[in-house]
């Protein structure tokens, strides 16, 4: 990795962080840097979409969550998924900026 492409490569993954503040947050800063850089340079768009796929997912099992909350069996989920969230973040952003690829967990791949 180089230098140009380090603070690209840990943004797409902390600036997921966004979500905590702003709806749909999650998604767009990896979006914005994919979409931005996938054609400059293929290290920023793995770690891109990967952060993308994950972030995907985890809004799919929110959802799913919510829906299961309404039968009460879904409300511990909504507390458990956004720390999964958080500490699978936090670990990929330690991982890109040893100049690693973070492999998330409950990942589904959407983006190819």
């Amino acid at each position: 990795m180089t230098s140009h492409e380090r603070p690209w490569v840990i943004g797409a993954h902390i600036g997921t962080l966004l979500g905590y503040s702003v709806i749909l947050g999650s998604f767009l800063v990896p979006l914005f840097i994919w979409l931005s850089k996938k054609d400059e340079s293929p290290v920023i768009e793995e770690h891109a979409k990967a952060s993308l796929n994950f972030q995907i997912s985890m809004a799919i099992y929110m959802l799913v969550a919510g829906f299961f909350a309404i039968l009460l069996i879904g409300i511990p989920f909504l507390f458990i998924i956004p720390l999964v969230n958080l500490i699978c973040v936090i670990l990929a952003t330690a991982e890109a900026g040893k100049g690693k690829l973070y492999n998330y967990p409950f990942s589904i791949t959407f983006v190819r």
